[in-house]
């Protein structure tokens, strides 16, 4: 399949991957900041945004692959958030000669042992979804990953509430009515396993406001990444990219700078 993407601007490959909240639109402060000095990309994972879902098996780390494949990009720095950080690690294990670096925002990790708070959460959305009630579920996703553990809705932004509610709404809506939801099966199983694989320079990100389980898996990847620095942003749950877009385009931009000073 050909997934729905966007291109603009010029200069060395960006490509950005969303969060399994959200879709490509959650990138637009970075997109408009960027574009003046890289070619970037940004895209709907199958089953998200204008990307209808694959059928089963939906593989997005292959589908990610094939669309960079298509747009003749050999080598991007990749920029991803949450299930969005787990795609491109795992793409760059699968396809080591298309990370040039790594931006982790978020990221999440197959072989994490969850709380049993975020468990919970994933019950709630699972039983509202079998049940056919989408608001509840979008709800669920809303207070677990954009008002975070320690914040009521009332003091989130609205407008990002509202965004992130509606493109929610919109990839389980579009994956319910495929009869399936999309899985979130690792083309590289063992990516926990692998990290030290991943030599490239990377960027770990995490909002100061996210639940325990990202905060600890941002000190890991830190940690057991060879190349990776740690930076937290304040005042930011689970989408700092979204919540604080001033403060993240702009580490992703000093990165990406010396990325390329070489």
């Amino acid at each position: 399949m050909s997934l729905h993407h966007e291109v603009d601007g010029e200069g060395p490959p960006v490509v950005f991957i969303h969060a399994g909240i959200c879709d490509s639109r959650s990138w637009e402060p970075q997109w408009r900041e960027l574009r003046e000095h890289y070619r970037v990309v940004r895209l709907d994972l199958p089953g998200f945004g204008q990307s209808p879902p694959s059928g089963p098996g939906a593989d997005p780390v292959k589908a990610v692959a094939t669309l960079l494949d298509e747009l003749s990009v050999e080598r991007a720095s990749l920029v991803g958030a949450s299930f969005g950080g787990r795609v491109a690690m795992e793409l760059a294990l699968a396809r080591p000669e298309l990370a040039e670096a790594l931006v982790l925002i978020g990221a999440s990790l197959p072989d994490h042992r969850w709380s049993r708070t975020v468990e919970e959460y994933g019950s709630e959305e699972d039983e509202a979804l079998a049940s056919g009630d989408v608001d509840r579920a979008v709800e669920a996703n809303l207070r677990m990953w954009v008002d975070g553990p320690e914040r009521s809705p009332g003091e989130v932004d609205a407008a990002t509430r509202s965004a992130v509610a509606e493109m929610s709404r919109h990839a389980l809506e579009l994956q319910l009515a495929a009869g399936e939801r999309m899985e979130e099966e690792p083309v590289v199983s063992d990516v926990g396993a692998r990290l030290e694989e991943i030599r490239v320079p990377a960027l770990v990100m995490v909002g100061e406001l996210d639940v325990e389980d990202m905060r600890a898996i941002a000190v890991r990847l830190a940690r057991e990444l060879p190349n990776a620095r740690l930076v937290t942003v304040p005042g930011a749950a689970h989408l700092p990219a979204m919540e604080r877009p001033d403060a993240v385009t702009r580490s992703i931009a000093d990165f990406l700078r010396e990325v390329h000073r070489g």
